[in-house]
Protein backbone atom coordinates (compact mmCIF):
# COMPACT_ATOMS: atom_id res chain seq x y z
CA UNK A 1 0.00 0.00 0.00
CA UNK A 2 1.14 3.53 -0.64
CA UNK A 3 2.88 5.47 2.08
CA UNK A 4 0.48 7.24 4.47
CA UNK A 5 -0.83 10.52 3.11
CA UNK A 6 -1.75 13.69 4.96
CA UNK A 7 -4.91 15.73 4.33
CA UNK A 8 -6.26 14.93 0.87
CA UNK A 9 -8.65 17.10 -1.21
CA UNK A 10 -10.08 13.84 -2.55
CA UNK A 11 -11.39 13.16 0.97
CA UNK A 12 -12.50 16.68 1.82
CA UNK A 13 -9.28 17.56 3.63
CA UNK A 14 -9.28 14.40 5.72
CA UNK A 15 -6.28 12.12 5.83
CA UNK A 16 -6.97 8.58 4.60
CA UNK A 17 -6.51 7.29 8.17
CA UNK A 18 -9.05 9.71 9.57
CA UNK A 19 -11.47 9.04 6.72
CA UNK A 20 -11.32 5.30 7.41
CA UNK A 21 -11.72 5.87 11.14
CA UNK A 22 -14.56 8.40 11.10
CA UNK A 23 -16.40 8.04 7.79
CA UNK A 24 -15.82 4.75 5.94
CA UNK A 25 -18.75 2.37 6.33
CA UNK A 26 -20.30 4.79 8.87
CA UNK A 27 -21.81 7.93 7.33
CA UNK A 28 -22.22 9.79 4.03
CA UNK A 29 -19.78 12.55 3.16
CA UNK A 30 -20.18 15.32 0.58
CA UNK A 31 -16.85 16.53 -0.76
CA UNK A 32 -16.86 19.73 -2.80
CA UNK A 33 -14.08 20.06 -5.39
CA UNK A 34 -12.70 16.63 -4.51
CA UNK A 35 -10.88 16.53 -7.87
CA UNK A 36 -10.18 20.16 -8.83
CA UNK A 37 -10.71 20.88 -12.51
CA UNK A 38 -12.24 17.48 -13.19
CA UNK A 39 -14.51 17.48 -16.24
CA UNK A 40 -14.61 13.77 -16.89
CA UNK A 41 -12.60 11.19 -18.78
CA UNK A 42 -14.52 10.76 -22.03
CA UNK A 43 -17.28 12.34 -24.09
CA UNK A 44 -20.84 11.03 -24.44
CA UNK A 45 -20.02 10.04 -28.03
CA UNK A 46 -17.01 8.01 -26.87
CA UNK A 47 -19.16 6.39 -24.21
CA UNK A 48 -21.76 5.38 -26.81
CA UNK A 49 -18.99 3.75 -28.85
CA UNK A 50 -17.98 1.71 -25.80
CA UNK A 51 -21.60 0.67 -25.23
CA UNK A 52 -21.66 -0.75 -28.76
CA UNK A 53 -18.76 -3.13 -28.04
CA UNK A 54 -19.54 -6.73 -27.18
CA UNK A 55 -16.68 -6.93 -24.67
CA UNK A 56 -18.07 -4.05 -22.58
CA UNK A 57 -20.90 -4.44 -20.07
CA UNK A 58 -23.45 -1.69 -20.64
CA UNK A 59 -27.06 -0.90 -19.76
CA UNK A 60 -29.67 1.60 -20.83
CA UNK A 61 -32.25 2.74 -18.28
CA UNK A 62 -35.37 4.70 -19.16
CA UNK A 63 -38.22 5.91 -17.00
CA UNK A 64 -39.27 7.60 -13.80
CA UNK A 65 -41.68 7.09 -10.91
CA UNK A 66 -42.93 3.50 -11.01
CA UNK A 67 -42.38 3.01 -14.76
CA UNK A 68 -38.91 1.75 -15.69
CA UNK A 69 -37.31 0.00 -18.64
CA UNK A 70 -33.91 -1.71 -18.72
CA UNK A 71 -31.94 -2.88 -21.77
CA UNK A 72 -28.56 -4.60 -21.82
CA UNK A 73 -25.84 -3.97 -24.40
CA UNK A 74 -24.11 -4.27 -26.70
CA UNK A 75 -26.11 -1.63 -28.51
CA UNK A 76 -26.19 -0.40 -32.08
CA UNK A 77 -25.77 3.27 -32.94
CA UNK A 78 -29.35 3.39 -34.16
CA UNK A 79 -30.53 2.44 -30.65
CA UNK A 80 -29.56 5.91 -29.44
CA UNK A 81 -31.23 7.78 -32.30
CA UNK A 82 -34.68 6.65 -31.17
CA UNK A 83 -34.27 7.88 -27.59
CA UNK A 84 -36.25 10.86 -26.22
CA UNK A 85 -34.58 14.06 -25.07
CA UNK A 86 -35.22 13.36 -21.38
CA UNK A 87 -35.30 10.61 -18.74
CA UNK A 88 -32.75 8.08 -19.88
CA UNK A 89 -29.34 6.97 -18.60
CA UNK A 90 -26.54 4.97 -20.20
CA UNK A 91 -24.27 2.95 -17.89
CA UNK A 92 -20.88 1.46 -18.81
CA UNK A 93 -19.06 -0.83 -16.37
CA UNK A 94 -15.32 -1.36 -15.83
CA UNK A 95 -14.20 1.79 -17.63
CA UNK A 96 -10.82 1.24 -15.97
CA UNK A 97 -10.30 -1.87 -18.12
CA UNK A 98 -10.29 0.10 -21.38
CA UNK A 99 -9.26 3.66 -20.50
CA UNK A 100 -5.84 4.35 -18.93
CA UNK A 101 -7.10 7.64 -17.44
CA UNK A 102 -9.86 5.71 -15.65
CA UNK A 103 -7.33 3.23 -14.29
CA UNK A 104 -5.24 6.18 -13.04
CA UNK A 105 -8.30 7.71 -11.35
CA UNK A 106 -9.07 4.42 -9.65
CA UNK A 107 -5.49 4.28 -8.36
CA UNK A 108 -6.18 7.41 -6.29
CA UNK A 109 -8.41 5.29 -4.08
CA UNK A 110 -5.59 2.97 -3.02
CA UNK A 111 -6.22 3.80 0.64
CA UNK A 112 -8.77 0.98 0.33
CA UNK A 113 -7.25 -2.51 -0.14
CA UNK A 114 -7.18 -3.64 -3.76
CA UNK A 115 -9.01 -6.82 -2.74
CA UNK A 116 -12.07 -4.66 -1.93
CA UNK A 117 -12.00 -2.59 -5.10
CA UNK A 118 -14.49 -3.49 -7.82
CA UNK A 119 -14.46 -1.12 -10.79
CA UNK A 120 -15.13 2.33 -12.18
CA UNK A 121 -18.58 2.72 -13.75
CA UNK A 122 -19.60 5.78 -15.75
CA UNK A 123 -23.14 6.95 -16.37
CA UNK A 124 -24.35 9.48 -18.92
CA UNK A 125 -27.79 10.95 -18.31
CA UNK A 126 -29.89 13.44 -20.23
CA UNK A 127 -32.06 15.89 -18.23
CA UNK A 128 -34.25 13.95 -15.82
CA UNK A 129 -32.22 10.80 -16.37
CA UNK A 130 -31.90 8.52 -13.36
CA UNK A 131 -31.80 4.89 -12.24
CA UNK A 132 -34.39 5.62 -9.55
CA UNK A 133 -34.20 5.74 -5.76
CA UNK A 134 -32.23 2.70 -4.62
CA UNK A 135 -29.59 1.47 -2.22
CA UNK A 136 -26.33 -0.41 -2.71
CA UNK A 137 -24.96 -3.21 -0.56
CA UNK A 138 -21.45 -1.80 -0.88
CA UNK A 139 -19.55 1.47 -0.38
CA UNK A 140 -19.46 3.85 -3.33
CA UNK A 141 -17.88 7.18 -4.30
CA UNK A 142 -19.91 9.21 -6.81
CA UNK A 143 -17.67 11.66 -8.66
CA UNK A 144 -19.33 14.22 -10.90
CA UNK A 145 -17.88 14.89 -14.33
CA UNK A 146 -19.52 17.23 -16.82
CA UNK A 147 -22.93 18.72 -16.00
CA UNK A 148 -24.85 18.66 -12.75
CA UNK A 149 -26.72 15.95 -10.88
CA UNK A 150 -29.05 16.39 -7.95
CA UNK A 151 -28.53 13.79 -5.22
CA UNK A 152 -31.03 13.05 -2.48
CA UNK A 153 -30.19 10.59 0.30
CA UNK A 154 -31.93 8.91 3.19
CA UNK A 155 -30.93 6.60 6.04
CA UNK A 156 -34.44 5.11 6.03
CA UNK A 157 -34.98 1.61 7.37
CA UNK A 158 -37.71 0.83 4.83
CA UNK A 159 -35.87 -0.78 1.91
CA UNK A 160 -38.87 -2.48 0.27
CA UNK A 161 -38.63 -2.58 -3.53
CA UNK A 162 -41.09 -1.97 -6.33
CA UNK A 163 -42.76 -5.15 -7.53
CA UNK A 164 -41.98 -6.36 -11.06
CA UNK A 165 -39.53 -3.55 -11.78
CA UNK A 166 -36.45 -4.44 -13.90
CA UNK A 167 -34.29 -2.52 -11.42
CA UNK A 168 -34.12 -2.55 -7.63
CA UNK A 169 -36.19 0.60 -7.13
CA UNK A 170 -37.38 1.59 -3.66
CA UNK A 171 -41.14 1.68 -3.16
CA UNK A 172 -40.88 4.61 -0.78
CA UNK A 173 -38.16 7.22 -0.51
CA UNK A 174 -38.02 9.85 2.24
CA UNK A 175 -35.54 12.64 1.46
CA UNK A 176 -33.30 13.62 4.38
CA UNK A 177 -30.50 15.52 2.60
CA UNK A 178 -30.13 16.98 -0.86
CA UNK A 179 -27.30 18.53 -2.89
CA UNK A 180 -26.51 19.44 -6.48
CA UNK A 181 -23.06 18.20 -7.53
CA UNK A 182 -21.03 19.87 -10.25
CA UNK A 183 -17.75 18.90 -11.95
CA UNK A 184 -15.19 17.63 -9.46
CA UNK A 185 -17.66 17.26 -6.57
CA UNK A 186 -17.98 13.83 -4.97
CA UNK A 187 -20.40 12.05 -2.66
CA UNK A 188 -19.35 9.06 -0.55
CA UNK A 189 -22.09 6.67 0.59
CA UNK A 190 -21.74 3.67 2.90
CA UNK A 191 -23.82 0.53 2.28
CA UNK A 192 -27.62 0.65 2.52
CA UNK A 193 -27.94 4.43 2.43
CA UNK A 194 -30.85 5.11 0.07
CA UNK A 195 -30.00 7.56 -2.69
CA UNK A 196 -31.63 9.10 -5.73
CA UNK A 197 -29.66 10.92 -8.39
CA UNK A 198 -31.37 12.90 -11.16
CA UNK A 199 -29.58 14.75 -13.95
CA UNK A 200 -30.21 18.50 -13.93
CA UNK A 201 -28.77 18.69 -17.44
CA UNK A 202 -26.77 16.35 -19.67
CA UNK A 203 -24.22 15.00 -17.20
CA UNK A 204 -21.76 12.21 -16.48
CA UNK A 205 -21.08 10.58 -13.12
CA UNK A 206 -18.20 8.26 -12.27
CA UNK A 207 -18.95 5.59 -9.65
CA UNK A 208 -16.11 3.96 -7.75
CA UNK A 209 -17.59 0.78 -6.30
CA UNK A 210 -16.25 -1.83 -3.89
CA UNK A 211 -16.70 -5.57 -3.59
CA UNK A 212 -18.86 -6.83 -0.75
CA UNK A 213 -19.53 -10.54 -1.28
CA UNK A 214 -22.34 -12.11 0.72
CA UNK A 215 -21.69 -14.81 3.30
CA UNK A 216 -23.50 -17.23 1.01
CA UNK A 217 -21.24 -16.37 -1.94
CA UNK A 218 -18.10 -16.83 0.16
CA UNK A 219 -19.34 -20.07 1.70
CA UNK A 220 -20.27 -21.49 -1.69
CA UNK A 221 -16.92 -20.46 -3.15
CA UNK A 222 -15.02 -21.95 -0.20
CA UNK A 223 -16.92 -25.25 -0.43
CA UNK A 224 -16.09 -25.40 -4.14
CA UNK A 225 -12.46 -24.70 -3.24
CA UNK A 226 -12.50 -27.56 -0.72
CA UNK A 227 -14.07 -29.84 -3.30
CA UNK A 228 -11.19 -29.12 -5.67
CA UNK A 229 -8.41 -29.40 -3.09
CA UNK A 230 -9.57 -31.78 -0.34
CA UNK A 231 -8.65 -35.45 -0.44
CA UNK A 232 -10.22 -37.90 2.02
CA UNK A 233 -9.20 -41.54 2.24
CA UNK A 234 -11.48 -44.44 3.05
CA UNK A 235 -14.84 -45.72 1.90
CA UNK A 236 -18.09 -46.55 3.67
CA UNK A 237 -18.04 -50.14 5.01
CA UNK A 238 -20.15 -52.18 7.42
CA UNK A 239 -18.56 -55.57 8.12
CA UNK A 240 -20.55 -55.80 11.37
CA UNK A 241 -23.89 -55.11 9.69
CA UNK A 242 -26.84 -56.57 11.61
CA UNK A 243 -30.31 -57.42 10.46
CA UNK A 244 -32.63 -54.40 10.69
CA UNK A 245 -36.28 -54.61 11.62
CA UNK A 246 -37.10 -51.98 8.97
CA UNK A 247 -34.99 -52.21 5.80
CA UNK A 248 -36.28 -48.78 4.79
CA UNK A 249 -34.72 -47.12 7.84
CA UNK A 250 -31.37 -45.34 7.83
CA UNK A 251 -29.86 -46.95 10.89
CA UNK A 252 -28.02 -45.24 13.70
CA UNK A 253 -24.76 -47.06 12.90
CA UNK A 254 -24.87 -45.80 9.31
CA UNK A 255 -25.51 -42.22 10.44
CA UNK A 256 -22.67 -42.38 12.96
CA UNK A 257 -20.22 -43.66 10.35
CA UNK A 258 -21.25 -40.99 7.83
CA UNK A 259 -20.93 -38.33 10.53
CA UNK A 260 -17.43 -39.58 11.37
CA UNK A 261 -16.40 -39.52 7.71
CA UNK A 262 -17.70 -35.98 7.18
CA UNK A 263 -15.98 -34.88 10.38
CA UNK A 264 -12.67 -35.61 8.63
CA UNK A 265 -13.19 -32.41 6.66
CA UNK A 266 -10.80 -29.88 8.19
CA UNK A 267 -9.42 -26.56 7.14
CA UNK A 268 -6.87 -24.16 8.51
CA UNK A 269 -6.22 -20.43 8.25
CA UNK A 270 -3.84 -21.22 5.41
CA UNK A 271 -6.68 -22.91 3.53
CA UNK A 272 -8.86 -19.84 4.05
CA UNK A 273 -6.04 -17.54 2.89
CA UNK A 274 -5.48 -19.68 -0.21
CA UNK A 275 -9.18 -19.57 -1.06
CA UNK A 276 -9.45 -15.83 -0.36
CA UNK A 277 -6.46 -15.02 -2.57
CA UNK A 278 -7.69 -17.13 -5.46
CA UNK A 279 -11.30 -15.98 -5.12
CA UNK A 280 -10.61 -12.26 -4.71
CA UNK A 281 -8.11 -12.16 -7.57
CA UNK A 282 -10.32 -14.16 -9.94
CA UNK A 283 -11.49 -11.97 -12.85
CA UNK A 284 -15.23 -11.59 -13.40
CA UNK A 285 -16.78 -14.05 -15.86
CA UNK A 286 -17.06 -11.38 -18.56
CA UNK A 287 -13.38 -10.39 -18.32
CA UNK A 288 -11.06 -11.78 -20.99
CA UNK A 289 -7.38 -11.15 -21.67
CA UNK A 290 -5.89 -10.68 -25.12
CA UNK A 291 -2.37 -11.79 -25.91
CA UNK A 292 -0.11 -9.23 -27.62
CA UNK A 293 -0.68 -9.08 -31.38
CA UNK A 294 3.04 -9.37 -32.05
CA UNK A 295 4.60 -10.65 -28.81
CA UNK A 296 8.22 -9.88 -28.10
CA UNK A 297 10.67 -12.72 -27.89
CA UNK A 298 11.87 -13.59 -24.42
CA UNK A 299 15.18 -11.83 -25.00
CA UNK A 300 13.50 -8.69 -26.38
CA UNK A 301 11.02 -8.72 -23.49
CA UNK A 302 13.86 -8.84 -20.96
CA UNK A 303 15.56 -5.85 -22.62
CA UNK A 304 12.39 -3.75 -22.83
CA UNK A 305 11.23 -4.65 -19.32
CA UNK A 306 14.61 -3.74 -17.88
CA UNK A 307 14.61 -0.38 -19.62
CA UNK A 308 10.96 0.64 -19.19
CA UNK A 309 9.62 -1.51 -16.35
CA UNK A 310 6.34 -3.41 -16.35
CA UNK A 311 2.73 -2.75 -15.37
CA UNK A 312 -0.23 -4.99 -14.66
CA UNK A 313 -2.93 -5.06 -17.30
CA UNK A 314 -5.85 -3.00 -15.90
CA UNK A 315 -7.94 -6.20 -15.79
CA UNK A 316 -5.34 -8.09 -13.73
CA UNK A 317 -5.52 -8.50 -9.96
CA UNK A 318 -2.32 -9.26 -8.06
CA UNK A 319 -2.75 -9.81 -4.31
CA UNK A 320 -0.69 -11.41 -1.57
CA UNK A 321 -1.08 -12.89 1.89
CA UNK A 322 2.06 -13.71 3.82
CA UNK A 323 4.49 -15.37 1.40
CA UNK A 324 1.72 -16.48 -0.95
CA UNK A 325 0.83 -14.44 -4.06
CA UNK A 326 -2.27 -14.60 -6.23
CA UNK A 327 -2.84 -13.34 -9.75
CA UNK A 328 -6.08 -13.75 -11.68
CA UNK A 329 -7.18 -16.77 -9.65
CA UNK A 330 -3.80 -18.54 -9.65
CA UNK A 331 -1.37 -18.79 -6.72
CA UNK A 332 2.36 -19.16 -6.25
CA UNK A 333 5.10 -18.70 -3.66
CA UNK A 334 8.03 -16.61 -4.91
CA UNK A 335 11.58 -16.60 -3.64
CA UNK A 336 12.55 -14.03 -1.03
CA UNK A 337 14.45 -12.09 -3.70
CA UNK A 338 11.28 -11.83 -5.80
CA UNK A 339 8.83 -11.09 -2.98
CA UNK A 340 9.75 -7.44 -2.32
CA UNK A 341 9.42 -6.49 -5.99
CA UNK A 342 6.17 -8.44 -6.34
CA UNK A 343 4.70 -6.63 -3.33
CA UNK A 344 5.57 -3.32 -4.97
CA UNK A 345 3.89 -4.48 -8.18
CA UNK A 346 0.79 -5.58 -6.22
CA UNK A 347 0.61 -2.25 -4.37
CA UNK A 348 1.43 0.18 -7.18
CA UNK A 349 0.45 -2.00 -10.16
CA UNK A 350 3.68 -1.09 -11.91
CA UNK A 351 7.33 -1.91 -11.33
CA UNK A 352 10.21 0.32 -12.46
CA UNK A 353 13.47 -1.08 -13.82
CA UNK A 354 15.78 -2.79 -13.26
CA UNK A 355 14.00 -6.10 -12.68
CA UNK A 356 15.46 -9.14 -10.92
CA UNK A 357 16.40 -11.76 -13.52
CA UNK A 358 14.16 -14.37 -11.88
CA UNK A 359 11.18 -12.04 -12.19
CA UNK A 360 11.68 -11.61 -15.93
CA UNK A 361 11.34 -15.37 -16.25
CA UNK A 362 8.15 -15.29 -14.19
CA UNK A 363 6.74 -12.25 -15.97
CA UNK A 364 7.20 -13.44 -19.53
CA UNK A 365 4.31 -15.99 -19.44
CA UNK A 366 2.14 -13.28 -17.83
CA UNK A 367 3.07 -10.97 -20.72
CA UNK A 368 2.23 -13.66 -23.28
CA UNK A 369 -1.17 -14.19 -21.61
CA UNK A 370 -1.95 -10.46 -21.62
CA UNK A 371 -1.80 -10.15 -17.82
CA UNK A 372 1.26 -7.89 -17.85
CA UNK A 373 2.46 -5.09 -20.13
CA UNK A 374 5.64 -3.17 -20.75
CA UNK A 375 5.12 0.05 -18.80
CA UNK A 376 4.35 2.93 -21.15
CA UNK A 377 4.33 5.58 -18.40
Amino acid sequence: MSTPRSADPLLGGLSPSRFLRDVWHKRPLLIRNAVPGFQGLLSPREMVRLACRDDIESRLVQGSGADWRLEHGPFGKTDFKRLPKTEWTLLVQSLNHVLPEADALLARFDFIPHARLDDLMVSYAVPGGSVGPHFDSYDVFLLQGQGQRRWQISAQADLALLDDAPLKILKHFEVEDEWVLGPGDMLYLPPHVAHFGVAEDACMTYSIGFRAPTAEELAHGFLMHLQDTLKLDGRYADPDLRLQRHPGEIGRAMLEQIEAMIALIRWSRNDVAEFAGRHLSEPKPNVFFAAPDSPLTRRAFDRRANSAGVALNPKSRLLFSGRRFFINGESFTPTQDEAAALKQLADRRQLPPPLPAALCARFYPWYEAGWLEIDAA
